[in-house]
């Protein structure tokens, strides 16, 4: 089987996993931290993103350090990055997952089990988001970037024994604040969703840099990120006949595929749509503020939040950071009331 069918089929198997797993735990960041601010941590939303957090971090430190995998040619380790696109791309993207109830990868999820307000929210983020990237709004972004580029001595933290006690350090952390006793409630199926989601994030490493590994013609090193995939995976919808299959479309048609058989083999398989204009005025912004701002955040809360953060690059820590702080604001200002 040629290397490149090889890489398409790993990502449609992990897209599948990902996205059967996400309906089985309700996987999901702004759900967690909806939880934590709210003081109703009984689902263990937030703790099973730490462990996801944790699992990614030591897998993707020990891939890297077996040279299987060379994160250093990722998107998050550039040279350069903007001062001020990533911050406020993160603020847009966390504000418009609070809008829209959860994030792009979320969306695909609930997707897939009969959910049509996610099916606008993904139609308006891709869209935005190759507004942003090669269309109407690219000049803007490219002006921003351009004056606003910082080129720091180094991207990340440097290679050693110093790197392995800080990696080992965080992860020891994070696993403790995921696996620290509690009411169990859904404790089990949310942990067991983080930690598989943490190895499907190693998986996307291996699968771009090491199963894709070809020195005439490499492919992007790259693992789970849902903001460009989503709209590349619309645009391979309408030129199929002109475009290349990816990494990226497999992922996305596998999410929507995992998480479509585990809700028909639940029975979770519904249609649902808006209760009123306002939610669907609400979940059109959000779609939009989150197609918008994980292009100038460089990813979304899966893509900068666990994949970006697996590399301990600085940029992932300040869009991190921000797609939090956005979060927040539209948690006290602007979420939208009731379920996903």
């Amino acid at each position: 089987m040629p290397q490149l069918e090889l890489v398409l089929w790993a990502g449609l198997a992990i897209g599948f996993v990902f996205g059967a797993s996400g309906q089985l735990s309700g996987f999901c960041l702004h759900r967690g931290l909806s939880e934590f601010w709210s003081g109703r941590n009984s689902g263990y939303k937030l703790h099973a993103f730490a462990l996801a957090l944790a699992v990614a971090l030591a897998g993707t430190h020990l891939v890297a350090s077996a040279g299987l995998v060379d994160i250093n040619r990722s998107l998050y380790l550039m040279p350069s990055f903007s001062w001020l696109l990533l911050p406020i791309g993160g603020l847009m993207f966390g504000y418009g997952m609070g809008l829209a109830n959860g994030c792009g990868a979320r969306a695909l999820v609930l997707l897939g089990q009969g959910n049509l307000r996610s099916l606008l929210v993904l139609l308006c983020l891709g869209i935005a988001a190759y507004m942003t990237l090669t269309g109407l709004l690219a000049p803007l972004r490219s002006l921003g970037a351009q004056h606003t580029l910082l080129t720091p001595a180094a991207t990340t933290l440097p290679e050693g024994l110093l790197r392995s006690l800080i990696v080992w350090a965080l992860v020891a952390g994070l696993a403790f604040f995921a696996l620290r006793a509690g009411p169990p409630g859904r404790r089990t199926s949310d942990l067991t969703g983080g930690a598989v989601v943490g190895l499907l994030v190693v998986a996307g490493w291996l699968t771009t840099g090491w199963l894709g590994a070809d020195d005439f013609d490499p492919l992007p090193v790259a693992s789970l990120s849902f903001i460009a995939p989503v709209g590349d995976t619309i645009q391979y919808a309408m030129i199929a006949t002109g475009m290349s299959l990816r990494f990226s479309i497999t992922l996305v048609l596998g999410v929507v595929a995992g998480s479509f058989v585990a809700a028909a083999l639940r029975g979770r398989y519904r249609i649902e749509g808006f209760e009123s204009a306002v939610q669907m005025s609400r979940y059109i912004a959000g779609g939009i503020l989150m197609g918008v701002g994980g292009t100038l955040a460089l990813g979304c809360s899966i893509g900068q939040g666990l994949a970006g953060l697996s590399t301990l690059a600085y940029s992932s820590m300040i869009s991190a950071l921000a797609i939090v702080a956005g979060a927040r604001l539209a948690w006290k200002f602007g979420s939208v009331p009731g379920g996903s």
